[in-house]
């Protein structure tokens, strides 16, 4: 796991995330692009060049040349006591296919693992209450990212951060309202009750209203949410998604997972409706009404031929 010194803007290269004190940052990529790793890398190496002939050049000059929001994340975490950061914009090199499928597989576990993550939402007003029934909060575009969801989910410190980057409140003091805005139950967002005493369709409704820039992230987002791992191979598109339900099947004896509608009839239109010709539905989009089955995992019969996994199920 590549990590940022907060001093520095280094790289610091960890094979265990866990020995380390660190934060985390969740954000909505800027439309404009965000500074990459092969970026960041060649401002550390510029800064190296001119320090061998400059020793007196500020130790944070990595960090005065990089974008706002790697400046201002590394200076809220220094601020808040934590030497080392993980941004997914910049600590992934996304050239390396092999590491981009290891940190999508890795990221609920590193996400779970911060101290703290810091929420970014670019477009809050940070003088409003986010409780207000339409506050800026609210209708942030963070709550509609596929990505969001694991990052909402999978820590246990979550801190609500404005545009100004002043603090909103916590996940806990805010579950609430987070609640009402995503649909993720309350005691999943206070970790005190665990995944696993939440249906699978009811898990896939919490994404049925959020969008990916790329197909297969609706499915590679969601690893995390059901516990499971597979290959990231970008140019399957809508397939990434058969997969995960294929892989789901394998963990969990949930049938739930079938309680899906894509809200079209053959009657609704001139064109066959044949999304129902496979019991697995395309996107999670076709969960968006399947929040109410009340029953957890484990009170359906399994189908015939189903074998109960070995291990328990988080």
């Amino acid at each position: 796991m590549r990590l940022l010194d907060t001093r520095t803007g280094e790289f610091v290269w960890v094979s265990d995330p866990t020995i380390l004190r660190s934060a985390i940052v969740s954000h909505v990529w800027s439309i404009d692009g965000e500074q990459s790793y092969q970026d960041l890398l060649q401002i550390q190496h510029d800064v190296r060049t001119e320090r061998a002939l400059n020793p007196e050049l500020p130790v944070d000059s990595v960090l005065h040349r990089a974008s706002p929001k790697i400046r201002d994340s590394c200076a809220y975490a220094l601020a808040d006591g934590f030497d080392f950061l993980w941004l997914d914009s910049c600590c992934i090199d996304k050239t390396s296919s092999a590491e981009l499928s290891e940190a999508i597989n890795s990221m609920y576990a590193w996400y779970s693992f911060s101290i703290v993550c810091y929420a970014f939402l670019h477009d809050v007003d940070p003088n409003e209450d986010p409780r207000l029934p339409h506050s800026t909060f609210r209708r942030s575009r963070w709550h509609t990212r596929g990505w969001t969801l694991q990052e909402l989910i999978a820590p246990r410190v979550v801190i609500f951060i404005s545009g100004g980057w002043r603090s909103l409140g916590t996940k806990s003091e805010l579950a609430d309202v987070i609640e009402e805005v995503t649909g993720v139950d309350r005691g999943v967002l206070t970790h005190t009750n665990p995944l696993s005493s939440v249906t699978v369709a009811r898990r896939m409704s919490w994404a049925a209203g959020r969008v990916t820039t790329r197909k297969e992230d609706e499915a590679y987002s969601l690893m995390g949410v059901f516990g499971v791992n597979m290959p990231a191979i970008y140019g399957e598109g809508a397939l990434a998604f058969g997969r995960l339900q294929e892989e789901i099947l394998k963990q969990v004896p949930d049938q739930t997972i079938f309680v899906w509608d894509t809200g079209h009839t053959a009657l609704d239109g001139d064109e066959y409706d044949d999304s129902r010709s496979s019991l697995l539905a395309a996107s999670p989009s076709a969960f968006a009404h399947s929040a109410g089955p009340p029953h957890p995992p484990g009170t359906f019969p399994p189908p015939a031929g189903f074998a109960p996994p070995s291990h328990s199920y988080e």
